[in-house]
């Protein structure tokens, strides 16, 4: 099976609902290979239009002989392309192939001790004996014709089976998790070895690819561009402007509730290194005006928002002629709202991130390059483009801005202590991160902070400074470790560290007199205060 060293290489990712049906495309791209997650119930015609290389069908929460449990259409495995399955993707490969699924009295949950089981491509030059993953209850009792079993566990007699002369390969346990020691091992056997892959996709080749496809959808059109300073906008920017250059502009609307630096980094590196189109819309006065007396979040939130459409419009209109607009929708915008891109018809985008409100009568097409990458990949396109590590590297920061954490009214007062304070947390965070790295070789140890601010509640404490009594504000300090933001553990800092930030925002920030540290983890709480 070496027909795959052509110019297109896609590994389809089938989901059956599984928590780690992202994680599996982000291993095979880890591997530079590029994946792509399709629904589980694809009818195997449209799988093959889409020119797979080789199909991996992901595990999943429900038992394969439930009444609604997800299903495939058996001509996937019928496609001649290799097959991997996990967990209940191993399942579901076996009933749909004449074989068998019990349910058994000892789940298995967690790290297992696998044993290997005569010759096998998958597992090949890994121990005999070596720690997986597992998390299940159903496990296959029979294997279809033709397959051999070649693990176990003292839990699972079929912990993995192969059908080498099908392509057909599955697993019990879920190779694409940390914890599966040789899990990275068994997913280069499958692409290299077994589908003839070749680890070609790189940050090169997708700028490459990326810069050609836009100037073909583009053509000779002006394209607008909502800049905020964001990861995926200034991205989307950069990639761009590569591609079509001054025919695109870029709008900053400058709210006056970004972080301290901000605005005059936007500056600096679009207009000044990039040499972009720039509009910098000053709104600060407008969006003052606007929030006055307004503490309840969710209100906040919806004047913000609508009034950056607003103001954004209205710039539109003066540049004149703009007939496209590019967006920096990423791919698990896409995932999460259930869409998916066959045939190359997009579907819709979910309504937190790209709900446009356009003004009546007017209309721009929508280009979105960055709508198949994941967030760690829109940072690496961002320092293959050139732009600088502060930007490409920027803090998690909600639409809204600093307006949604400050608990209550939002005054120029208040987002003057607020900024002041979050720039020392991010500048002694920024240092502990660095540490860290120095330390480990690792931008991500299990130690590190993956994102922090600060929070001004909306009440007063007494203080002692200088002999005297103060009333003045308190300083929360949030910093969490995550990967994802869906769950996240407060950070473990160091007392000094700590310390240094409290006497730092006492003694710099006028008007504070107390540094709180927030110590919940995700759920209960949320990463954000509003």
């Amino acid at each position: 099976m070496q027909q795959n060293q052509g110019t297109q290489q896609l590994v389809a990712v089938l989901d059956f609902g599984a928590q780690y049906g992202q994680l599996i495309a982000r291993r095979v791209r880890d591997l530079h290979v590029y994946s792509e997650i399709v629904p589980c119930d694809i009818p195997a015609g449209e799988l093959a239009a889409l020119r797979p290389s080789a199909i991996i069908l992901s595990g999943g929460p429900a038992s394969v002989y439930a009444e609604d449990a997800p299903t495939i259409d058996p001509g996937v495995l019928r496609l001649g392309v290799p097959v991997f399955g996990f967990c209940y993707g191993q399942q579901i490969m076996a009933t749909a192939l004449g074989g068998a699924v019990g349910h058994t009295d000892k789940g298995e949950y967690g790290p297992a001790t696998l044993r290997r089981r005569g010759v096998s491509r998958i597992l090949d030059g890994t121990p005999e004996e070596q720690i997986v993953w597992m998390s299940h209850r159903d496990a296959v009792s029979q294997v279809p014709e033709g397959f051999t079993i070649t693990a176990t566990t003292d839990v699972c007699p079929i912990a993995a089976m192969e059908c080498p002369e099908r392509g057909l390969y599955a697993t019990q346990f879920h190779p694409e998790v940390r914890h599966t020691e040789y899990g990275r091992t068994m997913l280069e056997h499958f692409l290299f070895d077994v589908a003839g892959l070749a680890p070609r996709w790189t940050m090169d080749s997708i700028v490459e690819q990326k810069v050609a496809e836009i100037r073909r959808q583009v053509g000779e059109r002006k394209v607008i561009l909502a800049l905020s300073g964001g990861v995926d906008s200034s991205v989307v920017a950069a990639l761009v402007h590569r591609a079509v250059g001054d025919q695109l502009t870029c709008v900053f609307v400058n709210h006056g509730l970004l972080r301290k630096g901000e605005p005059e980094m936007v500056e600096e590196v679009f207009r000044e290194q990039f040499h972009v189109p720039l509009v910098h819309v000053h709104a600060e006065e407008r969006y003052a005006r606007l929030l006055a007396g307004v503490s309840d979040p969710e209100q906040k939130r919806r004047l913000i928002g609508g009034e950056f459409w607003k103001v954004f419009f209205e710039e539109a209109q003066r540049i004149g002629d703009v007939q496209m607009l590019a967006q920096g929708t990423i791919y698990p915008d896409i995932i999460e709202s259930g869409a998916r891109k066959t045939g190359g018809k997009a579907s819709t985008i979910k309504s937190h991130h790209n709900l446009i409100p356009f003004p009546e009568g007017v209309h721009f097409d929508l280009i979105e390059p960055l709508d198949h990458f994941f967030k760690d990949e829109v940072r690496e396109l961002g320092v293959s483009l050139g732009l600088p590590d502060r930007m490409v590297y920027r803090q998690p920061f909600p639409g809204p801005g600093l307006a949604i954490r400050i608990i209550g009214g939002v005054t120029p007062k208040k987002l003057d202590i607020l900024r002041e304070a979050d720039a020392i947390v991010r500048e002694e965070l920024d240092a502990y991160n660095e540490r860290l790295f120095e330390e480990t070789g690792e931008r991500n140890s299990e130690h590190s902070c993956w994102q922090y601010f600060a929070v001004l509640p909306d009440i007063r404490s007494v203080g002692v400074m200088g002999d005297e009594r103060t009333y003045a504000r308190p300083v929360i300090v949030r910093a969490v470790e995550s990967s994802d933001a869906m769950t996240a553990d407060w950070a473990k800092l160091p007392y000094e560290v700590l310390g240094r930030i409290s006497g730092r925002i006492v003694g710099e920030v006028a008007g504070v007199n107390r540094v709180v540290y927030d110590i919940t983890p995700k759920p209960p709480a949320t990463i954000e205060w509003e």
